[in-house]
């Protein structure tokens, strides 16, 4: 028995302490993350509770709790009130002590109460899974050491650590601070895809931020989710039913008047649209910043970051300098004003469709009448959008 029911070779250990913990990953962000907190789609009674199940046993989390935070980390994101925001905690004390701010959150009764609605109250969540955590991975060593021996203390051990180090760290941590951006999100939200494979397509965290209900995380053709490979394979075995994707934005060539759909596609897909617009203009931004060295200096750095960034996630010293620079240049100004315009158009939410769609034809003229190249050529494929 010390040596367990399974006997392997030393590459037979790593194999099944990957794949233990590959299962866990795969049970938050199919079960946790798209399912419970986002409503991505739907699963069986039988997914749900196998996920329920081994999370129990492998993570102590309750679905109500982690549900409740991770809703809260979105509605405050990279705010005072996110429970584990990296921009205003530390990337260290995220990545080294995520579980522990999780935990801390987890007894906020008026985070779970306001953020963890429609989570599983049944009966064996009140009597088993919530009460007694402790005792899934009490339960859990034991499956190990019988199956494993004595080497099944440090497959335990791997696998208690992987979501504090990968999901709370790494993706709470990491994927608020360093990567690249397809969208431009108003919160710090990046992409890590190194880790694909870890992590189960969490590390496109960029992605997930910008279309949070989307069932994919994948946007890019090179991007792998792996999660989103085992939703497709769990419905069409009928334990799955996807409910929502991310859209695409698509042009008609012929098309040049704003519609309705337009205007939809706009709103749906609005910061892959900023995204673009600073994609437009940088080489115009670039140059005219260029020209204006020996009178306003500023690096090419800062004016990519300018052009990347919210006003809000720009330091004091930063905004100064930009300003410094772009009120000396009427095409800097003019890029920024119609940057700012355009943000503003989907965030009038108190305005009617059709005076939503004469903005953006009012968005679209004064850009063609601007006299930058860049910005008549972003109009004219903004208004190719159907």
């Amino acid at each position: 028995m010390y040596l367990g029911v399974l006997e392997l070779p030393w590459w037979g250990y790593v194999l099944v302490t990957l794949a233990l913990t590959h299962i866990t990953i795969a049970s938050v962000t199919i079960y946790l993350h798209r399912h419970s907190a986002h409503r991505a789609l739907d699963l069986h009674p039988f997914a749900s509770h196998f996920f329920r199940l081994w999370l129990w046993l492998t993570t102590g989390m309750g679905t109500k709790a982690w549900t409740a935070i991770h809703r809260k980390h979105h509605a405050r994101c990279d705010t005072e009130e996110d429970p584990h925001s990296p921009q205003v905690k530390g990337l260290r004390s995220v990545l080294l002590q995520g579980a522990e701010l999780y935990k801390l959150e987890a007894k906020n009764p008026e985070t779970i109460e306001r953020f963890g609605q429609g989570t599983p109250d049944d009966w064996i969540e009140r009597h088993l899974y919530h009460p007694h955590t402790v005792l899934g991975l009490g339960v859990m060593l034991a499956i190990d050491l019988v199956l494993f021996g004595a080497i099944g203390l440090t497959i335990w051990a791997i696998q208690m650590i992987w979501i504090p180090l990968f999901a709370a760290g790494v993706i709470n941590g990491v994927g608020h601070y360093w990567g690249y951006r397809t969208f431009q999100t108003e919160e710090a939200s990046r992409n890590i895809v190194p880790w694909g494979v870890l992590i189960g397509g969490e590390e496109l965290h960029n992605n997930h931020h910008a279309h949070p209900s989307s069932a994919r995380l994948s946007h890019k053709w090179w991007e792998i989710d792996v999660g989103w490979t085992y939703i497709r394979v769990l419905s069409f075995l009928n334990l799955a039913r996807i409910k929502k994707t991310a859209p695409r934005v698509r042009r008609d060539a012929t098309k040049n008047s704003i519609d309705h759909e337009t205007l939809q596609a706009i709103v749906m897909n609005r910061y892959e649209i900023l995204a673009a617009y600073t994609r437009a203009v940088a080489a115009t931004c670039l140059r005219e910043s260029a020209r204006l060295q020996s009178k306003v200096p500023i690096d090419r750095k800062t004016i990519r970051r300018w052009l990347r960034s919210h006003d809000h996630q720009l330091s004091a010293e930063e905004r100064l300098r930009i300003e410094s620079v772009v009120t000396a240049s009427p095409t800097l100004t003019t890029v920024h004003t119609m940057r700012v315009d355009l943000t503003e158009i989907w965030r009038r939410s108190g305005l009617t469709k059709d005076q939503l769609i004469r903005q953006v034809e009012d968005w679209c003229r004064r850009a063609e009448e601007s006299g930058v190249l860049a910005l008549r050529e972003f109009s004219l494929r903004l208004r190719a959008i159907r």
